[in-house]
């Protein structure tokens, strides 16, 4: 006898990754913090695409696929983005969002 998990709990998993990943990316102040939180809510976005690629409607292997090149674009995002934030920090010695309102030191 196999049980199955509904796809009810994938999407609520989803939905509570991605309000704690908004709660962080609106009210941290620190700038890793945000990127970290932005990477939470394009995993809430990968757990919905693969559990409605295997449990939605009619399955099919799209979203999986799209969750892969989802993983692709958000691994070079993190790396972009950690490299600006190295380059802030030499120039400002700072990763606090409120002192980086200017391009000019």
């Amino acid at each position: 006898m196999s049980s199955s998990v509904p796809i009810s709990a994938f999407l609520a998993l989803a939905l509570i990754l991605f309000c704690i990943g908004l709660y962080g990316a609106l009210t941290k102040r620190n700038t890793v913090i945000v990127l970290i939180s932005i990477e939470l809510m394009l995993n809430a976005v990968n757990i919905n695409l693969v559990a409605f690629s295997k449990l939605g409607v009619a399955p099919s292997i799209n979203g999986q696929i799209f969750a892969l090149f989802s993983m692709a674009v958000a691994a070079a995002e993190a790396a972009v983005g950690l490299a600006i934030l190295m380059a802030l920090y030499r120039n400002r010695k700072t990763v606090n969002i409120d002192e980086m309102d200017t391009m000019k030191h």
